[in-house]
């Protein structure tokens, strides 16, 4: 009986320490294994991921090159905060440091803008006076023989031969025979010689001779300088025909060029600085007197006249000026403005990104506004901002990059959408679009050879403009487009008539509407979008009027545009991708061919 007792008791004993030892064991080592995985899973979850900025499906935990098209990764940045507005796009202050973002906040000021001016010095119409014969005949001697040279009042200028004024003097003598029996004949007589301009002095110096004078004596009517000759010795000429034209220099108009763009800033009444490059150091200041009401058709300019006391005579016509007008638009309640840098203009809409900071971090929303004139390196905001609003003045494409890969508004994405996934490679999916570039309907318009010579500069331009942007060459892409822009202003309108003249019309508005801020674009990818407004415009021109002898190959790239695709010009066959340059330099293909 003492016998199983032992055993049960050691039995229990054994369970005990068994159950003991296995919770210490397994139990333990549970713990252990869970607090491992809790830091296994810490450690990735805060681990960097890194992505591609064309390519967002790609998530890697290191860097490295993009698996689809070649490029660096990038960091993705986590948002683990909430935004207050899901149509913000948020950034994280690393971010923004590596964007090169920076914001200011929106103010008021007086529109103030510094116009610069060119023009010319031109002689006061209203003392130009053409200085006639007041005898017809033949010129025998000439006192004044070239242009240039000045004539004082009372000068005689030329002598003229006059066989009518020959009768006239013979008739005075006759009349003069008789004057006591009939002195009205001899009134008469002398009125005769009194209305080819010849004086008192030298009627009564005709009758004293008594024999009648071959020559006569012109005399200048004003003093001034000679502008013209218009007569040689021996030609003939008639009574009133100008043989000179004169202008009284003691004034000058200084004639300056205004542009569409700036006569809203132009007025009657404005003050003119301006100085002349062969008179350096010396300034000149008067105010504009006269404001053309119509632009020239061929130059696009009105002229702003300015008149200048020249008793010096210093300042000659045809001179070269260059002249500033310190304008300023009428004062409103709320001028706002803002600095160029923080505008995005896509030739239709112009937008901002305004910033907003919660207790969840910074985000930017994009909003659209209205400009007004612009102001030099700033533009007055004439609706969508207020003043105190803080907004980005520089970085503008980083955020709208990023907001482009979240999916939320953007520029050329106004409502918002998924994340663009690039091509299909390696078996992803496409797009849903078949990638075809909705074009402006054409139709073809005959046009002249010399219409068609006006438009080889263009396309000249155009295609080192695709060139440089192919090349990743932002200052040559922006001078050559800047120089486009200089070649469509120069085009010779009047070699366009018919309808090819309303269709060139059209065209050109489309072109300089997207090169006209080209100068002040900041970033490469500033100038593809407009070189894409462009090549829609120049496509649109070559399918019209057809204007080159040689072939010309539209190509279209599926992934630029945000994957709505954007075509160009090239005048090779070879794809030489402009929208990416050397980051996918063979993307696209050729899409038509205008010979």
């Amino acid at each position: 009986m003492n016998a199983n007792k032992k055993i049960i008791i050691i039995a229990l004993s054994t369970l005990a320490i068994g159950l003991l030892l296995g919770w210490l064991i397994f139990g333990g080592s549970s713990e252990t294994k869970m607090d491992d995985e809790h830091q296994y899973t810490t450690e990735m979850a805060g681990e960097t991921v890194w992505t591609c900025s064309m390519h967002p499906q790609i998530r890697q935990g290191e860097p490295g090159d993009c698996p689809i098209c070649g490029m660096d990764l990038i960091p993705l940045d986590n948002d683990d905060g909430e935004e207050l507005d899901p149509m913000a796009v948020s950034m994280s202050p690393t971010a923004m440091q590596l964007a090169d973002i920076r914001t200011a906040t929106v103010g008021t000021m007086d529109p103030v803008k510094t116009v610069r001016l060119n023009g010319k010095v031109q002689e006061d119409e209203r003392l130009v006076s053409s200085q006639s014969s007041h005898i017809p005949g033949r010129i025998e001697r000439l006192n004044v023989n070239f242009t240039g040279e000045y004539v004082r009042r009372g000068q005689v200028i030329a002598y003229i031969y006059s066989p009518e004024l020959v009768t006239a003097q013979e008739e005075l003598f006759e009349a003069q025979k008789i004057k006591e029996t009939q002195p009205q004949l001899f009134k008469s007589a002398r009125a005769k010689l009194k209305n080819w301009k010849l004086s008192d002095s030298q009627i009564d110096k005709i009758l004293e001779s008594g024999t009648p004078s071959d020559e006569f004596p012109i005399t200048a009517d004003i003093s001034g300088y000679v502008l013209s000759k218009n007569v040689n010795v021996g030609d003939y000429v008639k009574r009133g025909e100008p043989i000179y034209e004169i202008a009284n220099l003691s004034r000058v108009w200084v004639l300056f060029d205004v542009y569409e763009s700036d006569m809203p800033w132009i007025s009657k009444g404005d003050q003119v600085q301006f100085t002349v490059q062969s008179l350096p150091g010396k300034t000149f200041e008067s105010k504009i007197s006269f404001l053309d009401p119509v632009i020239d058709p061929k130059t696009r300019v009105a002229k702003a006249r300015v008149e200048v006391p020249n008793k010096d005579n210093q300042l000659k016509p045809e001179m070269f000026v260059s002249g500033t007008v310190e304008a300023t638009l009428p004062k409103k309640s709320n001028n706002v403005v803002v600095p160029k840098t923080a505008v995005m203009w896509t030739g239709k809409r112009s937008v901002v990104y305004v910033k907003n900071t919660t207790g969840s971090g910074v985000s930017f929303m994009m909003r659209d506004v209205m400009l007004g004139p612009g102001l030099g390196d700033s533009f007055i905001v004439e609706s969508g901002l207020e003043e105190g609003e803080e907004i980005a003045v520089n970085g503008t494409f980083s955020i709208d990059a990023a907001a482009q890969l979240a999916g939320k508004p953007s520029m050329m994405s106004p409502e918002g959408g998924p994340a663009m996934t690039g091509h299909n490679h390696g078996g992803r999916e496409m797009p849903a679009s078949s990638g075809q570039v909705k074009e402006k309907e054409t139709n073809p318009v005959a046009i002249s050879q010399k219409a068609k010579e006006a438009l080889q500069p263009l396309y000249t331009e155009y295609l080192k403009f695709k060139d440089a942007l192919t090349a990743d060459e932002f200052d040559q892409a922006q001078n050559t487009a800047f120089d486009l822009k200089t070649k469509l202003d120069k085009v010779n309108m009047s070699a366009f008539t018919g309808e090819s003249h309303n269709a060139w019309m059209s065209y050109s508005s489309d072109l300089k509407n997207a090169l006209q801020h080209v100068q002040h674009l900041k970033t490469i990818a500033e100038l593809r979008t407009t070189f894409q407004q462009v090549s829609e415009g120049m496509i649109a021109l070559t399918k019209a009027f057809n204007p080159l002898d040689q072939t010309l190959y539209v190509q279209f790239c599926p992934m630029a545009d945000d994957n709505k695709g954007a075509n160009w010009l090239s005048a090779e066959e070879e794809i030489r991708n402009p929208y990416f340059g050397e980051s996918m330099l063979t993307c696209g293909e050729v899409e038509n061919i205008l010979k």
